[in-house]
C-alpha cells in the first residue's frame, strides 16, 4: 500500500508554505482540506499518467484555486473562478515567479470547473481539473490507489463534505448568479434560488441587433 508521507507531500519550499498558511487564514476547514486532497489527488494522478509537472506551481493552483469563493477575495462582476486566479496571480507576482508559470497557474485556476478543454492544456492545467473532480465529483474514483485515497481523506477528512460544500460554494457566487451563464454553475443557482432561471444563449441569439440581409 502507497504511503502519504512516502509518496505525497506537500512541496517544501517558502512560495508553498505561504500558500498554505493564507489558505488556512482565510478559508474555511472544509475549502482548506479539499484543496489540499485536491493537491495529493491531482499530482497522484500526474504521477500515474508520467506527466512532467511542476509540484509547486500545482500546489499553488489548488490552494488559491477557491479563494474567489471567499467574501474578501470575491469581486461583484468576475466568475469566481477569475477571482481566485487573479488572487493567485498577485501572490505570484508579488514573490517574482516569472510569469509564464503565473500565466499556467492563472489558467488552470480560471479553468477548474471547464470541462472538455483543460486535458489539451498544460499538466499543471489539466491535473488541477482532473483533482477537483476526482474530490468533488468522484470522477476516477475507481482507477485511484484505493490505499493512498483513503489515507488523504483520513489526514485531510470530508465531514458532511457534499452537503457542506454545495452550500459553501453557492454562497461563493449566490450575489452575483449573472457570472455563472455559460459554466456548469449556473444549474447550482438554478437549483437554490427561487424563481431563478439562467439566460439561454437562443435568448441572445435572437436579440442580435443584426438585421437579417436580404
Amino acid at each position: 500500500m502507497s504511503s502519504l508521507s512516502s509518496t505525497l507531500a506537500i512541496p517544501d519550499s517558502l512560495l508553498a508554505k505561504e500558500a498554505t498558511d493564507l489558505l488556512r487564514e482565510h478559508s474555511t476547514d472544509l475549502l482548506f482540506n479539499h484543496s489540499i486532497r485536491v493537491y495529493f489527488f491531482a499530482a497522484e494522478q500526474g504521477r500515474q499518467r508520467k506527466l512532467r509537472f511542476d509540484p509547486e506551481l500545482l500546489y499553488v493552483a489548488a490552494a488559491f484555486h477557491d479563494f474567489g469563493l471567499l467574501k474578501k477575495f470575491s469581486s461583484l462582476e468576475e466568475r469566481f473562478e477569475v477571482d481566485g486566479a487573479n488572487t493567485a496571480r498577485q501572490f505570484l507576482t508579488a514573490h517574482k515567479v516569472p510569469e509564464e508559470q503565473v500565466e499556467i497557474t492563472w489558467t488552470a485556476i480560471a479553468l477548474h470547473t471547464t470541462p472538455g478543454v483543460t486535458q489539451h492544456m498544460r499538466p499543471e492545467v489539466a491535473l488541477l481539473y482532473s483533482g477537483v473532480g476526482l474530490d468533488v465529483l468522484g470522477r476516477g474514483f475507481d482507477q485511484f490507489p484505493s490505499g493512498l485515497r483513503e489515507e488523504i481523506v483520513a489526514r485531510y477528512p470530508r465531514r458532511h463534505f457534499k452537503e457542506n460544500f454545495i452550500q459553501e460554494y453557492f454562497a461563493g457566487f449566490a450575489h452575483k448568479p449573472s457570472t455563472t451563464f455559460g459554466t456548469v454553475n449556473a444549474s447550482i443557482c438554478e437549483r437554490l434560488i427561487p424563481g431563478y432561471k439562467a439566460p439561454n444563449a437562443c435568448d441572445f441569439i435572437a436579440a442580435s441587433p443584426f438585421p437579417d440581409s436580404e
